[in-house]
């Protein structure tokens, strides 16, 4: 069975993990994920997506009872390794602007998916943290520190904590933190909002954000400066500065 489903509307995509009954992660289900938002890059009708969980939980990481009746073949860990490394890589490299809604638990690799977006909503029964010290495994902790402070992330890493929807919110860690059954429509509204922007726009500002994130000040604001030039020469540049003299709303193209 399908382990990841893909629903666009209205220039939005919304990717939902359905690995019953904690959307746990295994070789099936990061395969699809990454043919799933490798196939939004290519997608002209889609200019966000917004990826949740099935059922009352976020993903719960890694299959730890399937993990445990795996043989081992000469080489399988490192292709494991390697496809979980490029599950987050292809969410933060992708094309379009990612929206995670956290709608329960996001532990260990589903924290990695969570993370790896660009803008993260919670409900108030999500729960996020790295429990692979209580399992004997590691990992999860680089991704974390991108966006957790340095003292939690060791806590989260060092003890399991778990981390509730408020005080992520507190933290500014989600956008906002409300009841689970209100939790889709916010994050369909913050979807909606950028996909009223120029595909073309929004597709630089997010290649401008995951590249400059690892340059130093000077060089960061050279590329968002050269990317503005590149931009400023579009037809939906041209149609945003025209709607707004002209006081409605634009039409963009794309290009």
């Amino acid at each position: 069975m399908p382990m990841i489903r893909t629903e666009i509307s209205d220039h939005i995509a919304v990717i939902t993990m359905e690995s019953p009954p904690v959307n746990a992660v295994n070789q099936q289900f990061m395969e699809e994920l990454i043919a799933a938002v490798d196939r939004l890059n290519d997608l002209d009708e889609v200019r966000v997506a917004v990826i949740t969980g099935a059922g009352k939980c976020f993903s719960a990481g890694a299959d730890i009872k399937g993990r445990l009746s795996m043989k081992e073949e000469p080489g399988s860990y490192w292709a494991h390794a390697r496809r979980a490394r490029e599950m987050s890589w292809c969410m933060i490299e992708c094309k379009k602007p990612l929206i995670a809604a956290i709608n329960g638990p996001a532990l260990g690799a589903g924290l990695g998916i969570a993370v790896s977006c660009d803008i993260l909503m919670a409900a108030e029964t999500a729960r996020v943290g790295l429990p692979e010290v209580d399992v004997g495994l590691m990992g999860g902790g680089r991704h974390t520190m991108r966006v957790f402070g340095h003292s939690l992330t060791r806590r989260m890493m060092l003890t399991g904590y778990r981390v509730p929807g408020a005080e992520l919110y507190r933290l500014g860690i989600v956008e906002c933190c409300v009841p689970p059954e209100q939790l889709m429509d916010e994050a369909m509204k913050m979807a909606a909002t950028i996909a009223a922007k120029s595909p073309l726009a929004t597709a630089m500002a997010k290649n401008a954000a995951q590249t400059i994130e690892f340059m130093t000040l000077r060089d960061g604001y050279r590329y968002e400066q050269n990317l503005t030039r590149q931009l400023s020469q579009s037809e939906d540049a041209r149609e945003a500065m025209t709607a707004f003299v002209e006081k409605r709303a634009p039409t963009f193209k794309g290009r």
